[in-house]
């Protein structure tokens, strides 16, 4: 029998999410800093880092509106507001060029509209060109009065370490089982989430969040059944290898069902064929398709 196809959700920016669950201890560092400010004065860089999807631009975000002045006081620098040479936006790059970092710099030389605080916001430090982050370490060596760096890193080694040596770094963890719960019902209503999905997010509600947008939820549990059904045929893995190979972010999938079957041997080889789909124009339901028989034949 098919499955019901999934409703798509839509998840909000985390500028426009109030909704912060968990790291409680990282907000209280940050508080106490903060309303302890003219006694002690607060660190200019603040680095948040840990995996993707659990909530760090989130906080950032809501640090940024506690502390600047107005709008004129905020200054963020992203893939969605990456800029090439002549200083149109290019948010389909996959870095963020130095250009994007030097027109901020340029705006920052401007007096602050309100004459309060200002914020830097980068989201994030891995996705910096080199000399992007570069640009932004000469910022850091002499940081402008009454300005708050907030740099997201997902990955803490990816980042220069001259750079992290100017930051006070907060390492913020994956969420609780528990955690997860809460944003689903939070954001997602009566929907049912799976704990086999819980368990694949690895604490990462952005994951949960990028698997309902996609209807990759029922394409993994799809994955699961084929694989542990002793009756499926080609044409059984045929279909959901067709079904993962029309979104490259569901390629990870079969890494996701690999580490579920604690299959390590195999994890090496799959990921190096994926890697090779894009890399050598392979195509991409075969090479599915393959993993998935090297998965079977395993079980």
């Amino acid at each position: 029998m098919a499955k019901k196809k999934e409703v798509l959700f839509e998840f909000p920016h985390p500028m426009d999410n109030d909704c912060l669950v968990g790291h409680e201890s990282t907000m209280k560092n940050f508080l106490d800093a903060w309303n302890n400010r003219d006694v002690h004065p607060i660190h200019p860089v603040w680095m948040l880092c840990g995996p993707r999807g659990i909530g760090k631009a989130t906080m950032a975000y809501k640090i940024a509106k506690m502390v600047y002045g107005n709008v004129g006081d905020f200054f963020i620098i992203d893939l969605a507001h990456n800029i090439d040479d002549r200083g149109n936006i290019k948010s389909d790059a996959k870095s963020i060029s130095v250009n994007t970092v030097r027109a901020m710099i340029e705006k920052m030389q401007m007096h602050s509209m309100s004459g309060q605080w200002r914020v830097v916001l980068i989201d994030a430090v891995d996705e910096l060109t080199v000399a992007a982050e570069n640009a932004v370490l000469k910022l850091l060596e002499e940081p402008p009065q009454q300005t708050l760096f907030l740099l997201i890193t997902h990955q803490l080694s990816n980042v220069l370490p001259t750079v992290r040596s100017r930051a006070r770094v907060e390492k913020m963890h994956p969420l609780t089982i528990s955690q997860l719960r809460e944003l689903c019902v939070k954001f997602m209503g009566d929907t049912e989430v799976s704990s086999d999905i819980l368990k694949l997010s690895n604490g990462s509600f952005g994951k949960i969040a990028n698997l309902k947008s996609n209807g990759g939820d029922l394409i993994y549990e799809e994955l699961l059944d084929v694989l542990q059904n002793k009756h499926a045929n080609a044409v059984d893995v045929m279909n959901i290898a067709i079904k993962i190979s029309t979104d490259a972010t569901l390629y990870t999938l079969v890494l996701d069902a690999i580490a579920h079957f604690e299959l390590a041997d195999l994890y090496p080889v799959a990921t190096r064929a994926i890697s090779d789909i894009t890399r050598l124009n392979l195509k991409s339901d075969i090479t599915i398709f393959k993993i998935i028989n090297e998965i079977k034949k395993c079980l």
